[in-house]
């Protein structure tokens, strides 16, 4: 059974950090892709930051030079390292693992979430 559990979402004021924290289970994890979006109320869930399994990133216009997104393979653990924390920040943040086979077919699994609030 695949598991992605997320944690590290909370409350934190302006100009904070945060780390969130994926622990991936059931999946080899360094064939997957890791990705965090966030999802604000009303609104679609769009891509934060993206690791695919070469090591390459990227990451959304809105977050470059404040996020950070990492992993630890012996702990089958994606990170996202958040710092410089804005109000608009302020979603529920999921983890993405996504793997696509040369025949096309696609393997895509998420967490359940975790809520990240930046307000004063």
């Amino acid at each position: 059974q695949v598991q992605l559990v997320e944690s590290g979402g909370g409350l934190v004021q302006p100009g904070g950090s945060l780390r969130l924290s994926c622990a991936v289970r059931g999946i080899i994890f360094n064939n997957y892709a890791m990705a965090w979006y966030r999802q604000a109320p009303g609104n679609q869930r769009d891509l934060v930051a993206g690791l695919d399994s070469g090591g390459r990133t990227n990451y959304a216009d809105s977050v470059k030079g404040r996020f950070t997104i990492s992993k630890d393979s012996a702990k089958n653990t994606v990170y996202l390292q958040m710092t410089s924390l804005k109000p608009e920040d302020t979603a529920v943040y999921y983890c993405d693992a996504r793997r696509t086979l040369a025949d096309g077919r696609e393997y895509a699994y998420w967490g359940q979430g975790t809520q990240v609030t930046v307000s004063s």
